[in-house]
């Protein structure tokens, strides 16, 4: 069986389905939410309710090459999740760290703006005007927040293999149709996609433990690790014992090497 990830525009549907989906094919329903609370390094509230670029600069800024240090943290946590297998997940982006992964079943949700416009309505108690405005500065910030983080449009389609549409359809329907695509062979887990996604996770994993160590690159096949560095020549031993010492304690790692290009 695949992993799923779901994608969405603000407010609407995609936790539900998330969540019957997960009861439906007996998966685990995981969020952005719950992966950001697990994220050590960056175990701030303000992250979970970052909407715009502002939201972001001032938070990321707040740590030393924040942008790059978040993504880095947050791709490593969700591929590790993924590697248990049996997970729906819901939230901004996960297809993007998992494009070359053809046992996830990347899927989209949007729905009607009528519906969506009503709902915030009722929700928030405010006028029709008011909920369109806020329905489309929200689209339009998180947007601009997946292009500023990612460098990513959450809106191709291209980059999903579905796109369903709430409003003739419910989220029922939803539900149902994700769950047969769920059934097709295209999407089931084979020997080399499952090690593909469990070398993706290791490489994440290690370039998130030597993030420290700039221009640090990372190649994983089975196990077998390359890690290339640049630093001075003078400093390479003392490097090389500091990066030794971070490797030995990754479990997943059985064997790797250490290179060192020109520093210039």
């Amino acid at each position: 069986m695949p992993i799923i990830t779901i994608s969405r525009g603000s407010y609407f549907h995609g936790k539900a389905i998330a969540e019957k989906l997960a009861k439906k094919l007996n998966y685990t329903c995981l969020s952005r939410d719950e992966i950001i609370e697990n994220l050590e390094e960056f175990h701030l509230p303000e992250i979970k309710l970052m909407r715009g670029l502002d939201d972001a600069f001032s938070v990321l800024d707040r740590f030393p090459h924040g942008k790059k240090r978040f993504i880095t943290a947050i791709r490593s946590a969700i591929l590790d999740r993924f590697v248990t297998g049996n997970v729906v997940y819901h939230g901004l982006v996960a297809h993007h760290f998992v494009r070359e992964i053809p046992h996830v079943l990347k899927v989209r949700v949007i729905a009607d703006t009528d519906s969506r416009v009503a709902a915030e309505m009722e929700r928030e108690k405010i006028s029709e005007e008011k909920a369109r405005y806020i329905l489309k500065k929200d689209d339009d910030e998180r947007r601009k927040w997946a292009m500023f983080l990612y460098g990513i449009n959450l809106t191709a389609p291209e980059t999903y293999n579905l796109v369903l549409r709430i409003g003739h359809l419910s989220e029922d329907d939803a539900v149902d149709i994700i769950a047969g695509a769920a059934q097709l062979p295209s999407f089931q887990e084979t020997e080399e996609s499952k090690a593909t996604l469990v070398d993706s996770a290791l490489t994440a994993l290690i370039s998130k433990k030597l993030f420290d160590f700039p221009h640090a690159g990372v190649v994983t096949k089975s196990g077998q690790v390359r890690i290339t560095l640049k630093v001075p020549e003078e400093q390479q031993s003392i490097i090389k014992n500091r990066v030794e010492k971070i490797l030995n304690s990754i479990t997943e790692i059985k064997e790797y090497t250490i290179w060192f290009d020109s520093y210039f």
